[in-house]
Order: C-alpha cells, then structure tokens, then sequence
C-alpha cells in the first residue's frame, strides 16, 4: 500500500488584509476537499502548522464542524514543516490509522499600512544570543547573510551568480497567475536593488504573504477513485544538523538537505539522475544554491556557476522552482514548493509545465538552515519492491 496527494487548496496569497490566519486555513482546508471530491464527513486526519502570526491550532476541527477524528496534531518544524506532515500523513494511511488526512498551513502577518521588513525581526535575546544581537545580527536575514557570506568566502560564489537565482525564478513567476511579482528582471535588476545584508540584496530575498494552503492525503487504491490525478509519494526523509555557533562548524556549506535528500531519494529507489523538477526552499538566492548542492544536482561549490548557466530557468536542464518559488511567488513556509510539485506533477502548470514530469524533489528548510525535510513525488504509481 503506498499514499498519494488527492486534494489541492490554494486561497488568494499576497496583501491579502481582513482575515486572519485561521480564516485562510479553512478556507484552504475547503478548496482541498472540494478538489478531491470528497465530503468533509470523509476526512478523519487533520494535521495543523500555524506560521507567525499564530491563531491557529487544533481548533480548527471544530471550525470546521470535523468529528471523530483517528489524528489530529499541531506540527511545527518551521520551513520544513510541510514535509513533515506529508511524511505523517503518508505514514499513517498506509498504516490503517487514518483514511484521508488533510495538511494545512496559513499565516497572516502581513498588516494593512505596516511594512513587511519587521515581520521576521529576531527578538533581544540574552547568554550568548545577546552577543549576536549586540553585534548587529538582528534579524533572519542577518544569518542568513553570514550563511551566505560563507559560502561566497570558501567556493567562490558571486552576487551575480545569487542573482542568476532570482532572474531564473522570476521567469518562471511570468507564467505563474498566482505570483505576487510577474514582472520579468534582469541580473542588472538584481544588482542595482538595495543590500538588506551583505552580501544578500533586496532581490535575493523571499516574500511576505498572507495565505494558506492544503492538501489531502489518502491511499493510492483510494485515489484510484476520485477526482484528480493522484500524486503518488515516493520518498521522504528529515535532516536536522544542529550546528554550534564555533570554530570548525560546517554553517553556511553544508546543510541537513544532505540527510534529508539522502534519505528521500533512498526510500523512492532514485538518484538526483533521475529527478526530473525541483522544487526548492528558496527563501533567499543562497538557500537554492547550497540545497541544489547537498542533493547532488552539482559538486560543493558549483552551484554558483549552475545558476549562472541558465540550466535553472524555463528552457533549462534542471529546472528549478517552477512556479517562481517564495522569491516571486508566494511565500507559505514549505507549502510553497509543494503546492507547485503538485501542480507540475498533474500537469496543471499551463505555460510553465515541465513536459517531464516524471519525478519531483521538494526541500523544506526551518529555521536557520537547522530544519529541512524532503519529499519525492511523481503522477507514475510506484512499483512494489
């Protein structure tokens, strides 16, 4: 018995004002279950992941009038939470626990007339993490620079070839009717935008949006029956490095996405030979990159001069993050890539399909560069080994 992805729902995502996180997530919650064609009264798995803005738990179920239900579970590994609970997910239809489980996620910290650049500002921290706030790290996008600052000094990697991620992206977002940024952009583009943190620039960095998504899964014989094509999942695994802040660390060149991409790829019977879409966590330029290589799409060092190759874009030989990826799509946490896996896997990307969709590979990654899950998916059934 093996599980599939049967249910769909993608609410309105951007500057979205008026709801809150819980509102979008049953809305979501809604638009999957109508996808698959199935009733509310068949669901009896609901798995929960709340972002920033908080507000939403395992009160939902309730909202949303489900009863007798065999799970129901708050998950939170940040980034890579969506991974995580598709692994659940899939674990416990295959098992017999549940029949058909939805996973949601929504958020809504965007407010109306309020700038998103506070929105994930690190919080006074004291010990050792008021070291870091005093000397200036005050925020994600601060270690992330240092992340990326790392790589640059150790391999060689550009600015520019951080920004061949963001114009290789945003072409995908030209095709994508849910982007929040259509608008084509040039490496110049990427260049002459403004540093938020050296060396990562405004255009190297992800979205804020409000949103939600969520899926339905259910058993491959059970998808077999309903409305859409089945998504079938081959693979999952979860990384989780736990780095020190010292000397001889590997922050920043190495990520969990080695034993999560390992462990995934394992478990369908793949190589990264036989990946055919990516869809990756990018919630900046460099966390493309470095994932790129940890799955072994290239050699440590040589995703820099990947990206700056084209291979990445429409057209490419390794297509990348098709939808435009939190950079110029959207940004719902780790749903993000997987709602676009799930899109390309049934072929629904109108100008922007891949025609070899045969094997999809999406990254989670939590926190800072600490949390990563992986899943591999494909719309071909797997064969019993």
């Amino acid at each position: 018995m093996s599980a599939a992805i049967v249910g769909l729902g993608l609410t309105e995502v951007g500057k979205v004002y008026g709801l809150r996180a819980v509102d979008f997530a049953a809305e979501a919650v809604g638009l999957a279950v109508s996808d698959s064609g199935l009733r509310f009264n068949d669901i009896d798995g609901l798995l929960v992941s709340a972002g920033k803005s908080g507000g939403l738990d395992l009160t939902l179920a309730e909202n949303l009038g489900l009863q007798d239900l065999a799970i129901l579970e708050q998950v939170n590994a940040f980034g890579a939470t969506a991974g995580a609970m598709v692994a659940r997910a899939a674990q416990a239809v295959e098992s017999g626990q549940a029949k058909h489980i939805v996973c949601v996620f929504a958020d809504a910290p965007l407010r109306e007339g309020v700038g998103a650049s506070g929105t994930y500002q690190r919080k006074a921290a004291s010990g050792y993490g008021g070291h870091l706030v005093a000397s200036g790290i005050s925020s994600t996008t601060s270690y992330y620079a240092l992340a990326a600052q790392r790589h640059m000094q150790t391999y060689g990697t550009t600015s520019e070839q951080l920004g061949a991620v963001a114009v290789s992206q945003r072409a995908w977002a030209v095709h994508n009717p849910v982007a929040q940024f259509r608008e084509p952009i040039t490496l110049e583009d990427h260049q002459a935008s403004r540093r938020i943190a050296d060396p990562l620039r405004l255009l190297d960095c992800c979205l804020v949006s409000n949103g939600g998504a969520a899926i339905v899964v259910t058993t491959a014989e059970r998808a077999a029956a309903l409305s859409q094509p089945a998504v079938h999942i081959w693979g999952w695994g979860q990384g989780h490095p736990g780095y020190r802040w010292e000397r001889g660390s590997d922050f920043g060149l190495v990520t969990g996405a080695v034993q999560s991409g390992q462990a995934a790829m394992k478990m369908a019977g793949i190589t990264p030979d036989d990946v055919t879409i990516r869809e990756i966590y990018d919630c900046y330029t460099y966390t493309t990159i470095v994932t790129l290589e940890d799955y072994g799409f290239c050699s440590k060092g040589e995703g820099g001069p990947l990206a700056a190759s084209g291979a990445l874009g429409p057209g490419g030989s390794l297509p990348t993050n098709t939808g435009g990826g939190q950079l110029s799509s959207y940004y719902l946490w780790g749903m993000t890539p997987l709602v676009e896996a799930v899109i390309q896997a049934r072929g629904d990307g109108g100008e922007r399909q891949v025609p070899d969709n045969g094997m999809i590979l999406v990254s989670g990654n939590g926190g800072i560069l600490q949390h990563h899950a992986s899943l591999v998916l494909s719309p071909h059934l797997k064969e019993a080994s």
